[in-house]
């Protein structure tokens, strides 16, 4: 493999053709002269397709490309590096499909001596074939985690005896898990969160090491509290938000003797809470927020509080997601000052040191405020240097956070001996010891990623790899396409999970932009539908060319979008910024929005049962973003043009132009942004309007005001009539359909039973009060319109429909959703908006 094969600027210390003549850096080569050791990590810049002839390098031991902005499928070939005992491709932008072999073709199942797959937080695509896995591996971890991944997982992952940590979450998998799962008894970290696994919930008695459990967000079939949860006494952590439990919660959960952390949100666990059998000095947080219980039981020696009401939630002694662990001094007084950009070392020494975080990608243990793990873990690294000689003092960690891919992060600083600061040599040494995996950390951390290349504050030096220099942020891997943060759409998306198109694929994929396929339009431009390969259709909003109108909002929407994924959120599925053309690609949704249906132009006609579905289908899309999106979003423009029906009339959130994340780069979470009021009449919050202070409420409020639209069929101000008012005005909780006869829809037929229509109007005027504070969470709003859906007969659980054809009128003929009259599909490019004067 020759070097101008890497699509862009190589290391400035790759010199000459001969990568073991010349000791290139991050390249590690036997006596033979054969390179045995491949260390890219950390080139943010280094993109472009990973070059097919990596599969020649037969000796390669170690391949880390991680953290870089590699595009494209991960090769074959990679497939015959028979000695690779380490891949790391982790944190790009891979896509496509995992290799495996064919009759003419190698693949991953051929990497038999392999310990490890790290190919987290990609782009990784279709479904994990069965062929992947098989008992001739020697894998200890896989993590798979934060891609697109789609299927079920194969029964022959429980083929691979020797695994000791699984990462699926954050994927696009469903099915039921495999029963045989339990075989893997040496796991210690079980990862299968934010899926769409459904039937039994998976029994894994047996798994006698298992530390860390996390099965939340998953749509299981209802189920009592798992007895066989108590059975595994190696249990640190439990997480099983949102898995559909039911019943009592046994008090016998509480005795495993190595547990810090019960996390079951979000379920239907009822009865009294029997917690008496827990170890306060182990046991840090119980958390049960959203259930049915009724009561709690304690130890009367206690110590920790339980908070808020019982029968909502139960939280015991919940921490931060932070701990304010540092090293402490060794038996000695820090100096009373050290020179500019020196730093006291535990052994009170000024010193510049070597820093840089350490991440672990499957920590076995919760509890961040452990007084013994962290010392432990510096001991091993102190013992790992000097059984190297390399010349360190002392090492300091601190500042343990869980990180938005619930890896766990650590500041670290290393400390000189003999002087007070490393040469070139030294550094280089620590580097290669820490990015080459030769250092193994304490089993509780689990594996752990190269560091990020940081340099002693005053020398400037590279710890390890150099960075490579580039001309310009390459963000596709296609010639001359690349993210221009010249012009008003501002910096680089920072994207979790979206594919970067190029202007000539969507030119193919909708035969040249064809007018056949022009499906809607906006003040942005125009909407077309296009077919992928695959046969998938897809949405692709087109802006003007040579616009730059909403470049900000265009670079919100993809950031925000592409790190969601639920079934009531519309999916990006990738954004193309290529020959000054701006476009985004989503699924393609057939049925146009909600404002289509209920003003007739779509041809689908909602009855009242249909209209609770959508609204608890906007609801749960709403509640996702606000409560389990990390950090939360509001979506700031919620209204029934940003709510989309697809296929089977669920309903899909879309519009993400104005959102905004309730994080703040310096303080964290928050709880209000103050910023610009922007949204669309008629919808919008007026205390926000007021202080220009955006909470979830706000959203709240806008839901509030759908819900009336639901009930009415009419827009939020009509002939200048508010909708809100009027219902205010009109409504009498004494009457029959609380005196609204005039204003509900017609189309709903009221000779027909409205059930649940005093409970429903009652929400929707909690959603609309004047101030934020006596409005609901929307948890809270989801949980009501199940009840009022449950009254009606209803399964709050079931799709909404089979097909959307049974709801269409009569007459055939009705005009495509996305037609330029009945849909607009303006999303990034919103053109009602409210701007202040």
């Amino acid at each position: 493999m020759k070097q101008q094969e890497w699509e862009n600027t190589v290391p400035s210390s790759w010199e000459g053709q001969d990568p073991c003549g010349t000791s290139w850096e991050g390249i590690t080569c036997s006596k033979d002269s054969r390179l045995t050791s491949m260390d890219l990590s950390y080139n943010k810049d280094l993109s472009g397709p990973i070059p097919r002839t990596i599969g020649n390098l037969k000796k390669l031991t170690s391949l880390s490309l991680n953290s870089n902005g590699f595009t494209g499928p991960i090769p074959a070939s990679i497939g015959n590096l028979s000695h690779l005992y380490w891949l790391d491709l982790a944190d790009n932008k891979l896509t496509g499909p995992l290799p495996v072999s064919t009759e003419t073709t190698p693949g991953l199942d051929m990497l038999v001596q392999t310990k490890h797959f790290h190919l987290g937080l990609n782009q990784l695509s279709g479904t994990i074939p069965s062929k992947l896995f098989s008992s001739e591996m020697t894998l200890k971890h896989v993590l798979f985690e934060r891609n697109m991944l789609q299927g079920s997982i194969p029964s022959t992952l429980a083929l691979v005896q020797s695994l000791e940590v699984i990462r699926f979450d954050g994927n696009r998998l469903n099915g039921i898990v495999p029963s045989n799962l339990n075989n893997l008894t040496s796991v210690t970290d079980l990862y299968l969160s934010n899926n769409g696994f459904t039937g039994p919930l998976p029994n894994l008695t047996g798994m006698g090491v298992l530390s860390y459990l996390d099965m939340s967000n998953n749509s299981f079939d209802a189920t009592d509290f798992p007895f066989w949860l108590s059975t595994l006494q190696s249990l640190t952590s439990i997480t099983m938000e949102s898995t559909n439990l039911e019943g009592l919660v046994p008090t016998d959960i509480f005795s495993l003797p190595n547990l810090q952390s019960v996390v079951l949100r979000k379920n239907r666990l009822n009865g009294t809470l029997d917690i008496g059998a827990a170890d306060p000095g182990i046991l840090k947080l119980i958390d049960l927020q959203s259930n049915q219980i009724s009561d709690i039981t304690t130890k009367t020696e206690t110590s920790t509080e339980s908070t808020g009401t019982p029968r909502s939630h139960c939280t015991q002694s919940l921490p931060d997601n932070a701990s304010s662990y540092v090293t402490s001094y060794r038996n000695c007084a820090p100096p009373s000052s050290c020179l500019s950009a020196q730093i006291s070392s535990p052994n009170c020494k000024c010193a510049y040191p070597y820093a840089g975080t350490l991440v672990f990608r499957a920590p076995s243990f919760p509890n961040l405020g452990n007084s013994t793990v962290f010392p432990s873990l510096e001991r091993n690294l102190m013992s790992k240097f000097s059984s190297l000689q390399l010349p360190v003092d002392s090492v300091s960690l601190s500042n343990p956070r869980r990180d938005v891919n619930d890896y766990l992060d650590l500041s670290l600083k290393i400390f000189p001996s003999g002087q007070d600061h490393f040469n070139a040599t030294g550094i280089s040494a620590i580097g290669f010891v820490l990015s080459n995996q030769t250092y193994k950390p304490p089993p509780d951390f689990g594996p752990f990623e190269n560091p990020p290349h940081q340099s002693q504050s005053h020398q400037a030096l590279s710890l390890g790899l150099p960075l490579v220099a580039l001309p310009f942020c390459c963000y596709c891997s296609l010639q001359g396409s690349h993210w221009d943060s010249n012009k008003s759409s501002g910096g680089v998306p920072q994207l979790k999970g979206a594919r970067c198109f190029s202007f000539e694929e969507l030119k193919k994929y909708t035969n040249n932009f064809s007018e056949a396929n022009d499906v809607g339009s906006g003040g942005y431009g125009k909407v077309y539908r296009g077919t992928l390969p695959t046969g998938e259709l897809i949405a692709i909003k087109r802006a003007q060319q040579g616009s730059m109108q909403g470049g900000l909002e265009f670079k919100t929407e993809i950031e925000l979008l592409s790190r969601v994924h639920h079934k009531n959120v519309v999916s990006l599925l990738g954004f193309c910024f290529d020959r000054g053309e701006q476009m985004l690609i989503y699924e393609f949704v057939p049925n146009g929005s909600l404002k289509d249906s209920l003003s007739g132009k779509s041809g689908i006609r909602l009855d009242w049962k249909r209209r609770l579905k959508v609204a608890l289908g906007a609801a749960r899309g709403l509640a996702y973003l606000h409560e389990l999106a990390n950090p939360p979003i509001i979506h700031r423009d919620i209204k029934s043009t940003n709510i989309l029906l697809d296929e089977r009339l669920n309903a899909k959130v879309a519009d993400f132009g104005l959102s905004k994340p309730m994080e703040d780069s310096e303080r964290g979470h928050v709880t209000h942004v103050t910023t610009q009021v922007k949204g669309t009449m008629g919808y919008l919050d007026p205390e926000y309007y007021m202080t220009q202070q955006l909470t979830e409420k706000s959203d709240v409020y806008s839901f509030g005001v759908v819900m009336l639209e639901l009930l009415t069929g009419r827009r939020p101000i009509e002939r200048g009539k508010y909708i809100v008012r009027e219902i205010r005005m009109a409504m009498d909780r004494t009457k029959r359909l609380y005196n609204l006869q005039e204003l509900v829809d017609q189309s709903i037929g009221l000779d027909t039973t409205l059930i649940g229509l005093d409970k429903y109007v009652d929400l929707a005027m909690k959603c609309v009060q004047e101030s934020g504070a006596d409005r609901p969470a929307m948890g809270d709003v989801v949980k009501d319109i199940e009840n009022i859906l449950q009254l009606a007969g209803l399964n709050p659980n079931a799709e909404s429909a089979s097909t959307s054809e049974s709801y269409e009128e009569a007459s055939k003929g009705s005009r495509n959703p996305y037609s330029n009259e009945a849909f607009d599909y303006s999303g990034a490019f919103p053109v009602s908006k409210l701007e202040p004067q």
